[in-house]
Formats: C-alpha cells, sequence, structure tokens
C-alpha cells in the first residue's frame, strides 16, 4: 500500500511544539490588551451563505479567491475575512447590542488564492472594530489605533517598535474634484493607487496617462506622493477641510499616547470601499513584512444586511503573517518556549504505579505542568532521557524506597544534583527556581 502525504497543502501552516507555544503566547499576551480595552471578543461562524460573502449571482463567476462549495440547495464558503461576518452579525442583533459596540475576533481565514511567501490560504486574523449608529466621531478611529499600538506593544520583546502612517479618503476625494475628474477616472486611479507599491512607478505613470490624458492632472497627483498635500492648500473648501481632519487627528492620537504617527497620503489600502481616514502599521525593526496591521473607516458598515446606518472604524493585524515569518527567518528566539515542562515523573516499576500517579496529581494540583513517564518497565537510563528530551527541570523519581517512605527523589536536571525529601517539599523546590 502506497503511504499518504504526510505534508500540508500548500499555503496551509503547521507549526512545530515549541513555535506553537511562542505563537500562543503572543496571541494571550495581544488578546489581554483587547479584552482590557472593552472589546467583546466574538467568535463567528467560519462558514457563511454564498450570498453574504458575495453580491454576485452568477455562481461561476464568483471570486476566485473564496473557498466556495454547495451542500444540497445551499451555496456557502469559508470566512475569508472578519468584516462580512461581523456585518451580518450586528445587523442581526441591533436590539441586543449597546453602541458604540466594540468587537474584536481572533480566528482563521481562508483565502484560494495562489500560495506564496507570506500569504497564506488558511491563516489567523485579528481583528477590532467600534460600530456606532448613524454616527461615530473620529475620536474612535484615534483609539483604534492607540489599541493596536498598544496590541503590538505588548509583544515588542519579538517583533520590536512600530510606527503607524495615517491616510485619507476624503483627500483624495476633494483632490480629484478640484482636478474635475469625472467618476469613472475617479474609480480608475483609485485602483492605481491602491496597486502603486506593486506596479512601480513607471507602470504607476503610465496608467495615470492612459487613465487621465492630462499632464498637468497627472503631475499634481503624482506630486502627492513626494510632497504629500503642501501644493494643495488653500486650493478648495473640500481640501483645506480634508487636510485640517488629518493635522487634527494627528493632535488627537497625541492625547492617546500614539507613538511614530504620520500622515502619509500614499497609504491608499482600500480607498475603494473605505470612505474616512486609513491607516498602516509597519514594524521598524522588520520593514520586510511590508504593513503588519492595518484599516480605516466605513460610512456603512452593514447596508446590505440592514436599513439601519451602521457607520464603523476597524483594523486588522496580520498575526500568522508576522509570527510565522519571523520565527522562520530565525529573528524570534524561541529559548525561553523550549522547556515547558517543569517536572517530570519518572515511575521505576510497575508496583510503584499508583503512588508515581498520586504525586503526579499532587505536582498538577499545585499548579505546576508535570509529565509523567508511564513506562514503569522501562530502564532507567531510557525514562531519564526522556526527561532531558523534553527539557523538564526537575525529575521526580519514583522507585521502591520512595513509595515505601512517601518521599521522592527530585533532581535538578540542569546542576544533577538529587535529593530525597517529602512531597511538600518538592513543590516547593520546583515552584522556587
Amino acid at each position: 500500500m502506497d503511504l499518504k502525504p504526510t505534508k500540508p497543502l500548500s499555503g496551509f501552516i503547521e507549526l512545530l511544539p515549541t513555535q506553537q507555544r511562542c505563537f500562543d503566547y503572543c496571541a494571550a499576551r495581544m488578546l489581554d490588551v483587547l479584552k482590557k480595552s472593552g472589546f467583546n471578543l466574538l467568535d463567528l461562524p467560519a462558514i457563511e451563505r454564498a450570498e453574504v460573502l458575495t453580491d454576485k449571482d452568477n455562481w461561476d463567476e464568483i471570486e476566485t479567491q473564496m473557498f466556495l462549495f454547495q451542500k444540497g440547495d445551499t451555496k456557502m464558503g469559508l470566512r475569508y475575512d472578519g468584516t462580512v461576518g461581523l456585518s451580518r452579525y450586528v445587523a442581526g442583533h441591533l436590539n441586543d447590542l449597546v453602541f458604540p459596540f466594540r468587537a474584536s475576533q481572533f480566528s482563521k481565514r481562508y483565502r484560494g488564492e495562489r500560495a506564496q511567501r507570506g500569504r497564506y490560504r488558511e491563516f489567523y486574523q485579528m481583528d477590532m472594530d467600534i460600530m456606532g449608529i448613524n454616527s461615530l466621531s473620529t475620536n474612535y478611529d484615534a483609539e483604534i489605533i492607540s489599541v493596536i499600538q498598544r496590541t503590538l506593544n505588548s509583544v515588542s520583546e519579538f517583533i520590536g517598535d512600530n510606527a503607524v502612517y495615517v491616510g485619507s479618503r476624503p483627500f483624495w476625494d476633494a483632490l480629484f474634484d478640484y482636478l474635475e475628474m469625472t467618476d469613472a477616472q475617479k474609480k480608475d486611479v483609485f485602483v492605481l493607487i491602491d496597486k502603486k507599491d506593486k506596479m512601480g512607478d513607471d507602470d504607476f505613470a503610465e496608467g495615470l496617462r492612459d487613465t487621465l490624458n492630462d499632464a498637468d492632472k497627472e503631475n499634481q497627483i503624482k506630486s502627492v506622493f513626494v510632497d504629500g498635500y503642501a501644493g494643495f492648500v488653500n486650493k478648495s473648501e473640500k481640501l483645506d477641510a480634508a487636510i485640517a481632519e488629518l493635522n487634527e487627528f494627528i493632535k488627537t492620537l497625541e492625547l492617546f499616547g500614539v507613538k511614530n504617527a504620520y500622515i502619509d497620503l500614499s497609504i491608499a489600502r482600500g480607498l475603494a470601499y473605505y470612505t474616512g481616514l486609513v491607516f498602516e502599521f509597519k514594524l521598524l525593526s522588520h520593514p520586510e513584512l511590508g504593513t503588519a496591521a492595518g484599516g480605516g473607516r466605513y460610512a456603512d458598515l452593514a447596508g446590505k444586511f440592514s436599513k439601519t446606518k451602521i457607520i464603523g472604524v476597524g483594523a486588522a493585524i496580520g498575526f500568522s503573517r508576522i509570527f510565522v515569518a519571523l520565527m522562520e527567518n530565525g529573528a524570534i528566539d524561541l529559548t525561553r518556549f523550549d522547556s515547558p515542562v517543569s517536572v517530570s515523573v519518572l515511575c521505576m516499576g510497575a508496583d510503584n504505579l499508583a503512588y508515581a500517579v498520586s504525586v503526579l496529581n499532587a505536582i498538577r494540583d499545585a499548579g505546576v505542568t508535570a509529565v509523567a513517564y508511564l513506562e514503569a518497565d522501562k530502564k532507567f537510563k531510557n525514562q531519564i532521557d526522556y526527561a532531558d528530551k523534553i527539557k523538564a527541570q526537575f525529575s521526580v523519581i519514583i522507585g521502591e524506597d520512595e513509595a515505601k517512605s512517601q518521599m521522592v527523589a527530585i533532581k535538578d536536571m540542569q546542576s544533577g544534583n538529587q535529593q530525597v525529601v517529602s512531597l511538600v517539599d518538592a513543590i516547593e523546590i520546583v515552584k522556587a527556581k
């Protein structure tokens, strides 16, 4: 019989135990920040109706990036982001929620795109959103950014410092109106701006030329990526309002204690669907990772689910993309996660198993991580080798003498020192280290 493959599908992540412990540790610290910031952790379904995931009616033309399938007459798919499910959830529970409503999610997402380094088909993402009905102050945009920075700072020992760059959809809307662009041109230029980093300057310039066919307009748009808004002060009321909003927003971020915040109008994430301020976080020690987190404001978060206007500001942290990449690159020292076990309980002889198990239970009841080697017939060398391989700090050895005296032999695996003590004293020794 041919053996089946053991390697996971391309784009799916499997971590070794030490890596997984680091992954879980960082997730717990970051989620604790969200909890202390008043965000409600939601666990929404991984599968949604296809009509919820997409507005397209033609099944054959539905986005190829989605994992879609059909059971009976029901067409459905795996979630590809956190926003769609959240929109449905909020619209369906309007009368049960208190607004402004804070929601967070930490769950797997699925995208059927071509797998490549840093882009996975299954990955964890950490989301946070604040939603209001009919109105939502931009102070909440500042709060979201401050919470993201606190969240990233909680694991700065692994990922280093960060900076946030703030852009503006209203600025671009005002600029396009000032340049008297058509709706079709605005739409096409937004797409160009969103893809600018991948296209490169030459292809971006060529795209502007093909879309606008006006050298002056092309140059004014390109100037934003060099000089920011400097050339557009006092050009129109809408431009001045957008610029004033940006400047005031940076001051608000200072009130929240946000460090390393900068206006950068080249930030174009989601300009096609965000309606207000947008932002991206970069890891200063790891620029090769690109955007670590980002988000923006929605004018109508749940418009296709409810007639009630729900305004939201949301963001996502690319959790798997950050931590898997840094662990694979050796940028995170995993040494501290090598030894999750404090005590290895070794049982020398089947007759001593009952006492060995009682010792194991007592150690665990005391809040100490303990693992037992239960092959009682194996030689001492096999058992102590096991304790060494799992990097246990101590071995508690139960032989005939220990079982009779109701004592334990405890060995410090680092120093090699061994002594016979009571179980209570053994637990104190372990806790003191």
